[in-house]
């Protein structure tokens, strides 16, 4: 009789998924997407938008809640309306060292999504390439990204000006901010890293930052990771063999809010509300939660 390890055996619980995840770590995909490997439990934290005093005392509640095998996940937008962005990058940095000192903790164990936040600044930094960047920077601001750009010593109004003055303008100016973000120790290489979604090894749990469309299979998904799904928490059957399909934003800012086959994680940090925190089990069970603010 041939006796099993319990890594193997809950990988044949979900071998109906193998494949997938498979294909999620091959070179093609693994810059695109987090596997949290030889997890207990996962920390998944909801969207900060620049509330550093938030994210730092969740921390320090987190560091006396956390156990050996549990891994941490940040579910996007960093940046946002907050009052110190540049301060939140800092503290994911730090505390990411912190982490990574524990025992049995490898750089793969912390994930950090992109969200809509960080997709518009990534935009930005090539937006001298956009047909009209007047009007999509007009959307940008109606989203909130106003906020970055004055962290990074810029103003709504300097930038419409290069707009007035044409494609070479813009594309000084947009080098020239990303020369200021890499003058920031760090924030460069973490907002280059932001990966569209992340699995526990086994496919077990699936980490969004918004929104998956159920229609797609989750290597063909565009924009629906970041964008707000309003039919997320209307999914009735589980998604490509997940459990649990967990996300950090919902613009409703409903708290936590647990379905059958989805959980969503935002308080409205950054709006007025609490920045939340929940810990997850493989079976998508939640654990632990934190609410600050």
């Amino acid at each position: 009789m041939v006796l099993l390890s319990n890594r193997a055996v809950r990988a044949c619980q979900f071998s109906f998924d193998v494949s997938l995840c498979q294909t999620m770590k091959s070179s093609n995909y693994k810059e695109k997407f987090g596997s949290l490997n030889l997890s207990k439990r996962v920390w998944a934290v909801s969207s900060i938008h620049g509330e550093l005093d938030c994210l730092m005392e969740l921390h320090d509640a987190l560091v006396s809640r956390w156990r050996l095998g549990d891994r941490l996940i940040y579910l996007g937008n960093y940046l946002g309306p907050g009052p110190d962005i540049k301060g939140v990058l800092d503290e994911l940095l730090s505390f990411r060292i912190n982490r990574l000192c524990q025992e049995g903790m490898i750089a793969q164990d912390i994930v950090f999504l992109r969200g809509a936040q960080e997709e518009m600044w990534r935009k930005l930094l090539q937006i001298q390439l956009a047909p009209n960047p007047a009007t999509v920077f007009d959307w940008m601001i109606e989203r909130g990204i106003g906020g970055t750009l004055e962290a990074y010593g810029e103003t709504e109004e300097d930038v419409r000006k290069y707009f007035r003055e044409g494609t070479l303008a813009t594309t000084k100016w947009t080098s020239r901010l990303r020369g200021k973000i890499q003058s920031n120790l760090g924030h460069n290489d973490l907002l280059i890293s932001l990966r569209r979604a992340a699995f526990t090894e086994n496919g077990e749990l699936l980490f969004v930052h918004a929104g998956v469309n159920t229609s797609r299979s989750i290597i063909e998904q565009s924009d629906s990771f970041w964008w707000e799904s309003p039919h997320f928490g209307e999914i009735d059957k589980p998604y490509a063999g997940f459990k649990k399909i967990i996300r950090g934003f919902d613009a409703a800012h409903g708290g936590l809010v647990e379905t059958d086959h989805t959980v969503t994680i935002d308080g409205g940090c950054g709006y007025g509300g609490p920045l939340k925190a929940a810990c997850f089990t493989l079976d998508g069970g939640i654990d632990d939660q934190l609410s600050i603010g």
